[in-house]
């Protein structure tokens, strides 16, 4: 039988050996596990090659401050605030909303609620209150434990009989009790029970193809024990110091920011900045010696316009994950430090099941091959082999470990993880070596600055506006964010393609859609193309903003968010996530 131990042993042992690591790995058996307690605590808290080491390091790059914690103080630490939300009366399979920043508290309760077998509902702070709302409702959540300046959105909300818990405010506020409390607990835990490798762990909301986010669930096994393949593509190693530009709420953030390290035995390294400084975040990355560094191409493309050769650092991996990264980056990373950056692929629903991992020869635009212990078959839309099609997992015998139960159905049933394969949604081309190159999603959902975006879910909105009869939304590229939500819009009767209509359509989305997903473009037009069934077709309207054709005859009005000085106050800070 092999153990969590023994997979993560083989891993680390064959770690440049891609052959040999693929045909040998095998995944731990789904045994009762508790990874927050029969590694984290057991393993990486008691060893005394580890438990003194800094598990978690963050810096703050504008004053400077920082702090560290060792994995023996987040065991004792996460074992205090277990018992604390054991006493509001949390108990296994509740649910729990967690609503905060890069703070010591987030790894905390993460941890904490593993150990008491909660089920985590991991949220951005950008959400607006309506998302909240439907993250509450559809969530189930019992509790929530939020940052200060994330009261505010609850004001109003239906909530009845959750549980509040305020980070940041040592008296609590109101009806938040304050999370502060937690230390005055036992810093021993013991659980109740049993922890099932089924159990449910993790609730993600990501968008997808229909007007609400969907509800994809993780297990006690899934993501952190699956996260071995997220280890492997990184090239984590125990003592290493692991910087990933990932926002907590999304699943990016527990890939590289939780897991994957912390199965290595690597120290995670937060770099907190109230919007993004490309020179400052090097000047820490060189100062603080960090080892390896994944980043979403957005902060590449920002890097790069830096010096990189004049900052002398440390490290000795380096990676991208979100989109596709272009020769010009991975070329003035190669000459200014002599490190290709290693592109990998995998999703919300998955943990990384495609990379180029290191030791291996990278072909630029590849996402590489598949990883240990997933099977990955491109097949047409028939279902038969192709070279370029459909990228599934196949699973029967062959399940990895990292996929999804499912999709929660309104029944609260999961669904679609449970057949022959997973189809992924997306496009990919097979070349003769077996590498992988994305080629675009079946669903029309793209990314824009490491973010999902769902067409649909954003022409709903765009819908309840007076104005608007049609909408079309597609990236239009942009040259930081990669592509920003463009909409092509057809008005009522009535509406004049003037100013003041895109400026009204501009502050209604902005009142209705958190910033990472807000439209960036209004084209204002007379017809939309549409199939002979009177589907429109985005892909002849996301051609038209590839080729930047302004003489096609579907062209109109375009207006962008920037031109509107009224609306400059909205902007979002930045960030990224996956």
């Amino acid at each position: 039988m092999t153990s969590f131990r023994d997979a993560r042993a083989f891993l680390l042992k064959h770690r440049t050996d891609y052959d040999t690591a693929v045909a040998g790995f095998k995944w731990p058996e789904p045994v009762d596990f508790n990874w927050a307690l029969d590694w984290f605590d057991a393993g990486l808290a008691a060893d005394p090659d580890s438990r003194d080491r800094p598990a978690l390091w963050i810096v703050d790059a504008v004053s400077g401050a920082e702090s560290r914690h060792s994995f023996a103080e987040l065991s004792r630490r996460s074992n205090q605030v277990a018992n604390f939300l054991r006493e509001r009366g949390l108990k296994r399979g509740d649910h729990l909303l967690l609503l905060l920043g890069n703070v010591v508290p987030l790894w905390e309760t993460m941890l904490a609620a593993m150990k008491l077998g909660l089920v985590i509902i991991p949220a951005t702070t950008l959400l607006t209150p309506e998302e909240l709302q439907d993250r509450l409702d559809r969530g189930r959540a019992r509790a929530v434990v939020a940052s200060l300046d994330q009261v505010a959105k609850f004001d109003g909300l239906s909530s009845e009989g959750l549980t509040r818990i305020v980070v940041g405010a040592p008296q609590g506020q109101g009806a938040w009790e304050a999370y502060e409390t937690a230390a005055g607990f036992p810093d021993s835990f013991t659980p109740d029970g049993v922890t099932r490798a089924d159990d449910p762990m993790l609730l993600y909301f990501t968008s997808g193809t229909t007007a609400k986010p969907k509800l994809v669930l993780h297990t006690q096994r899934s993501y952190p024990v699956g996260a071995l393949s997220t280890m492997y593509w990184i090239g984590l190693q125990p003592g290493d110091v692991h910087l990933n530009i990932s926002s907590p709420g999304w699943a990016k953030h527990a890939w590289s920011c939780f897991f994957a390290p912390w199965n290595a035995g690597a120290t995670v390294f937060v770099v907190n900045q109230p919007r993004f400084d490309a020179k400052a975040l090097l000047a820490v990355v060189a100062r603080c010696r960090v080892t390896t560094l994944c980043a979403p191409p957005t902060v590449w493309r920002m890097l790069i316009q830096e010096p990189l050769a004049s900052y002398k650092v440390a490290l000795r991996e380096v990676c991208g994950a979100g989109e596709p990264l272009n020769p010009e980056i991975i070329d003035q990373v190669k000459a200014a430090w002599g490190l290709t950056i290693r592109d990998g692929y995998g999703q919300t629903e998955t943990t990384a099941l495609a990379g180029n991992s290191p030791g291996q020869v990278v072909k630029v635009g590849s996402m590489g091959r598949p990883l240990p212990g997933y099977r990955v078959r491109v097949t047409d839309i028939d279902g038969q082999p192709a070279t370029e099609g459909e990228a599934s997992l196949v699973l029967g015998a062959d399940r990895p470990a990292g996929l999804m139960t499912g999709y929660l159905a309104e029944d609260g049933t999961p669904r679609g993880a449970d057949g022959e394969v997973y189809r992924t949604g997306d496009v990919v081309f097979l070349d003769d070596d077996g590498y992988l190159t994305f080629v675009g999603r079946s669903d029309d959902v793209f990314k824009s600055s490491d973010y999902r975006i769902s067409p649909f879910e954003l022409e709903s909105v765009l819908l309840e506006h007076a104005a608007v009869a049609e909408a079309a939304v597609v990236p239009s590229p942009d040259p930081v964010r990669l592509a920003v939500p463009k909409a092509y819009v057809l008005l009522v009767g009535q509406a004049e393609p003037s100013r003041e209509t895109a400026l009204s359509i501009f502050k209604y989305l902005q009142s209705r859609l958190a910033p990472f997903k807000r439209i960036r473009r209004l084209e204002i037009v007379s017809e939309l193309p549409k199939t002979i069934s009177g589907k429109i077709r985005r892909v002849q309207l996301r051609r038209l903003e590839h080729d930047d054709n302004r003489s096609d005859r579907l062209r109109g009005h375009e207006f962008r968010e920037d031109d509107f000085p009224e609306l400059q106050a909205g902007r979002p800070a930045g960030g990224a996530g996956a």
